[in-house]
């Protein structure tokens, strides 16, 4: 991919954009009979913390490796809550609702590798929050990118 193609981070709009998807994901899960359980007892500053996870996902700065411990911060706050199938699912519905809520990029490309990163995660989430899980204890924070179709620019 060229050099002038911008990252995922860059096309959504930067550190504002993934602001306003946790915001509006958050104010979802906090209504859904499925997931405002899983995050009754979030600390107010949680869905910050996830807009700054996944900026740095999508080519932001390192800042929640910086402040938060990277990879293995991410993996101690998923261990033992033993995801479900649903609520995955539904996490996925939520984020995917969430992103048209908060104005994000509505282009197919954009859009298929939001939600390639999306299904990815938290598939992973969901194996690593079994009770008998063995993740591994160190990983990068992974780096997502445009995948097979780069922003479409009329």
């Amino acid at each position: 991919m060229s050099a002038d193609v911008p990252t995922l981070y860059e096309w959504a709009g930067g550190k504002p954009a993934f602001g306003r998807l946790t915001e509006a994901f958050y104010q979802r899960v906090r209504r859904d009979e499925l997931l405002a359980p899983v995050f009754a007892g979030m600390p107010a500053d949680h869905p910050r913390s996830v807009a700054t996870w996944l900026a740095e996902v999508f080519g932001g700065p390192p800042d929640y490796t910086e402040r938060h411990g990277g990879y293995p911060h991410m993996l101690g706050k998923h261990k033992g809550l033993a995801i479900t199938e649903a609520q995955r699912f539904r996490w996925v519905t939520l984020i995917a609702l969430a992103a048209d809520d908060a104005g994000l990029p509505s282009d197919p490309e954009f859009r298929s590798a939001l939600l390639a990163y999306i299904e990815w995660g938290t598939r992973l989430a969901l194996a690593n929050s079994q009770p008998d899980a063995h993740p591994p204890p160190k990983a990068p924070v992974p780096r997502w990118g445009w995948g097979e179709a780069p922003p479409y620019q009329p």
